[in-house]
């Protein structure tokens, strides 16, 4: 690849400046930048021949108003020339990914999706839930649309096939069978009530199940049923006719099981109001793996065609397609997608946009959803931004805030001590943009409030300072709400005029009178307590922020407590993980006995090397 800029044209603007930027152009395939006069990048695109795509926004006239107004921003160009149109389609959606363009169709919501895990470490395999790399050993089965959707699948798979959730340590150190065996939810390992080769059983079933064979299953119990009941083993017969209920049972809860699509991906788009909502639904094994909407960030006058390559380019970028992509609209560079998803996979996909037949029915049941997801949020949208304007109205702000922060703190009389921060907007609550502060200070004071919100706001707005000092990414909010009354709101002036961040406005919200929900008491700087009607949209909108503020906290310090529980001092010696600890606390049953233990003892223990041993002795037993 070759990297060219032509300086010469950074005085001029527009037209102008794309025009001066033909004369250093060939007919080389590539992509191009557009940047406006600050050097941020205003649009990336790829073209077969760069010079006749780039020649067309020197045309002064015929342009969409977007685009226009794009042109009309535009102060300089850079290109990148590639060997093929393939790699310049690959590397445009990197960098729309990466530059995060104004003018580009953005996928704004790209997470990674959860497995299901059958974890093959432990002679009889766990099922669970897994998100981000495979590196655990087992197989694994997905991608699910969503954590739900895979709590779903879980539940049904322990109706049916009695498989244990619990860790390997919970396995380990049980002496009699839990609540689920109870419940006939799990077949109890733990304590010897199935044997080895029985429980291997449940799991081949369970795995033939995720990969689409659930009749044959379901007809093979149905088998086994019928020799208990012959043989009088009534009891067998009984768990065995339960279990083929649940399968029933879970066949039919899944609404869409097509029989012509074993694995694909369908994808319905619904353009309305200058917005669009892509609705995906996962196809695995004839199954269906859940659904998930997305909302790419559009201009408003782009093609279905545009928005459907943008969002696939983006989608696809990092993640594994499917055998099929069934589309409910064509897309440009239909082949070069083709292309890409393929050498992506290592093998075939295809991209289908169906007329007839079981597929048609998929995409039009993905483009009903699509219709519904969006006519739904527009209306949320509509409400949220009377909201907020409402509070902009409330509490003197000069305009209707775009990134509301609310911060609380959660602990137990000062430990484990968590500072959470929850973001809303236009599109309600940005749950990506939620952050935990972990506190640190030593010097604190168990139950120091001030201290506490004084350390998240200093590490909160310094690593703003520092990373976007010309408040240009979004990043920045434009209303602070703190969980306090006038000490509180003091604390918080004093920290941010140390910072010199003295222009975002923030607003203490305290329970007020008898502390009771409706009775709230706003603080600002320098100004009386003040109160909303009891009655007002703004007074309620403004409890569900401090509620969900004070939700993400408390969670928190749960999880952050919980980890504290189930830590010992051996999480504090350099190659004990968690496979040691486990090992070394099964062998000798606490960790206070693993201090007392000898060296030859500690020797002894399965997957321990005499240099980890010796290291464990000298952690406990350190006399220096």
């Amino acid at each position: 690849m070759t990297d060219k800029e032509d300086s010469d044209s950074e005085q001029l603007v527009g037209h102008a400046c794309i025009q001066a930027n033909l004369r250093t152009l060939d007919s080389s395939p590539g992509v191009y930048r557009m940047l406006d006069a600050d050097s941020r990048v205003l649009y990336v695109g790829k073209a077969r021949n760069l010079k006749a795509r780039v020649s067309n926004y020197a045309r002064p006239a015929g342009h969409s108003p977007r685009i226009a107004r794009m042109i009309s921003e535009t102060a300089s160009m850079m290109f990148l020339t590639t060997r093929t149109e393939a790699e310049a389609l690959l590397l445009e959606q990197n960098l729309i990914k990466q530059l995060k363009p104004r003018y580009n169709v953005l996928l704004r919501d790209d997470k990674s999706f959860p497995n299901i895990l059958v974890s093959k470490a432990h002679a009889y395999p766990q099922i669970k839930k897994h998100r981000g790399a495979k590196s655990e050993k087992g197989a694994y089965y997905g991608p699910f649309a969503s954590a739900g959707a895979v709590n779903r699948t879980l539940n049904q798979l322990q109706k049916v096939f009695l498989l244990r959730n619990c860790s390997d340590a919970t396995f380990d150190t049980r002496t009699r069978p839990c609540l689920l065996y109870q419940i006939k939810r799990c077949a109890a390992p733990c304590v010897g009530q199935i044997s080895e080769a029985d429980y291997a059983k449940l799991v081949s079933d369970a795995e033939r199940f995720l990969q689409g064979k659930s009749t044959n299953v379901q007809s093979e119990l149905a088998e086994q049923m019928q020799v208990a009941s012959e043989t009088m083993e009534f009891e067998r017969a009984a768990t065995l006719r339960d279990r083929i209920r649940a399968l029933t049972q879970v066949q039919s809860a899944q609404g869409i099981n097509p029989r012509g699509v074993p694995e694909a991906d369908v994808i319905g788009l619904h353009m309305e109001g200058g917005q669009a909502c892509v609705q995906v639904f996962f196809i695995r094994a004839n199954q269906n793996w859940g659904n998930h909407d997305y909302y790419p960030r559009t201009g408003g006058t782009e093609s279905p065609e545009e928005v459907m390559r943008s969002f696939l380019g983006q989608f696809y970028n990092g993640k594994q397609p499917p055998r099929q992509l069934i589309l409910s609209h064509d897309i440009e560079d239909h082949d070069l997608m083709v292309e890409i998803l393929s050498e992506s996979a290592g093998r075939k996909v295809e991209i289908l946009i169906p007329q007839r037949g079981e597929k048609a029915e998929l995409v039009s049941g993905a483009l009903r959803n699509a219709r519904e997801s969006l006519g739904r949020k527009m209306s949320e949208s509509a409400a949220q931004a009377k909201l907020l304007r409402g509070l902009a109205e409330a509490f003197d702000l000069p305009a209707p805030p775009v990134r509301v922060e609310v911060y609380d703190n959660s602990h137990i009389q000062g430990t484990n001590a968590v500072g959470g921060m929850i973001v809303a907007g236009a599109d309600g609550f940005l749950k990506s943009q939620y952050r935990k502060f972990n506190i640190r200070g030593e010097d604190l004071t168990p139950g120091d409030d001030f201290g506490m919100m004084k350390e998240v706001l200093t590490r909160r707005f310094q690593r703003l300072l520092k990373e976007d000092p010309d408040r240009e990414s979004g990043a920045w909010p434009d209303l602070l709400l703190i969980d306090g009354g006038a000490g509180q709101i003091s604390a918080v002036a004093e920290i941010m005029a140390e910072l010199g961040v003295e222009d975002v406005p923030f607003i203490g919200v305290a329970k007020g009178i008898d502390r009771d929900a409706g009775k709230e008491e706003f603080y600002r700087p320098g100004a009386s307590a003040f109160a909303l009607r009891h009655n007002d949209p703004v007074l309620y909108f403004v409890q569900r922020l401090r509620d969900e503020a004070h939700r993400f906290a408390i969670g928190a310090h749960r999880q952050k407590r919980s980890k504290a529980i189930g830590a010992t001092p051996l999480d504090e010696i350099a190659g004990v993980g968690a496979t040691r600890k486990r090992a070394l606390l099964a062998h000798f049953g606490s960790a206070k006995a693993v201090g007392r233990a000898n060296l030859a003892d500690l020797k002894a223990v399965e997957g321990i090397s005499a240099g980890l041993a010796e290291k464990i002795y000298d952690h406990f037993n350190d006399h220096g």
